[in-house]
């Protein structure tokens, strides 16, 4: 499965780009609609991680690779639906890196905790990759698109109550594995407002790191007590 997992991956990265290019092109996606497809799709690799790898030095092997192509595309700009004009925004960098550190945590460490056979440890990285991909991801698109009110970073009212609707839906939804329901919800809220004020206040693309690390941690410190 583990090799099944490594082809689909690539598969399925690819395709989004693909996809997300194609659309681009044809006029039915600008070019921030078109990045944040790109990371919105992607994010959903962590659920085909889930169920293919035990692995970590497999689980591994593509987020690497995206990290060394994601940065030669920073400055040849390789793939034009993926890049911001100019230079200075290492985001598309930032979101592979996230995916490195918490493969290495959530399929390196052991843990004795699992539902369904999923690791505790994996769903607390599914935890910040998800919050990341739907709830940054469509926070920017909402906010570029309808936010009048701009407060932070160039970050508007309506983008930062986006992320943490979007997020709360998501970590709830997740921790329902897991948890019963009031939990789930009061987690799910815990996280969304935490992740919300982390990507906030982050500038320059940093909230690709800032964001699914700090979701993580906050959700793992919240399960310990």
């Amino acid at each position: 499965m583990n090799l099944l997992g490594l082809g689909l991956s690539y598969v399925l990265v690819f395709l989004v780009i693909g996809l997300s290019t194609l659309l681009q092109k044809k006029g039915l996606l600008a070019d921030e609609g078109a990045r944040k497809f790109i990371h919105i799709g992607v994010s959903n690799w962590w659920i085909l991680a889930m169920f293919t790898f035990d692995l970590w030095y497999i689980a591994v092997i593509a987020p690497i690779t995206f990290v060394l192509l994601n940065y030669y595309s920073y400055k040849t700009n390789l793939i034009k639906s993926m890049e911001r004009s100019g230079k200075g925004n290492l985001g598309t960098v930032y979101f592979p890196i996230s995916l490195v550190i918490l493969v290495l945590i959530g399929f390196g460490l052991k843990s004795d905790l699992a539902r369904f056979d999923i690791p505790i440890l994996v769903l607390v990285g599914a935890v910040g990759i998800l919050t990341l991909g739907y709830g940054d991801g469509l926070a920017a698109v909402i906010g570029k698109k309808y936010g009048k009110y701009k407060i932070v970073n160039d970050k508007s009212i309506l983008g930062s109550l986006s992320m943490l609707v979007v997020t709360f839906v998501v970590v709830t939804f997740i921790s329902l594995i897991h948890l019963n329901l009031p939990m789930s919800l009061l987690v799910g809220l815990t996280i969304a407002v935490i992740a919300t004020a982390v990507e906030l206040f982050t500038p320059k693309g940093l909230d690709n790191l800032t964001v699914p690390l700090v979701s993580s941690l906050m959700y793992y410190l919240l399960l310990l007590f």
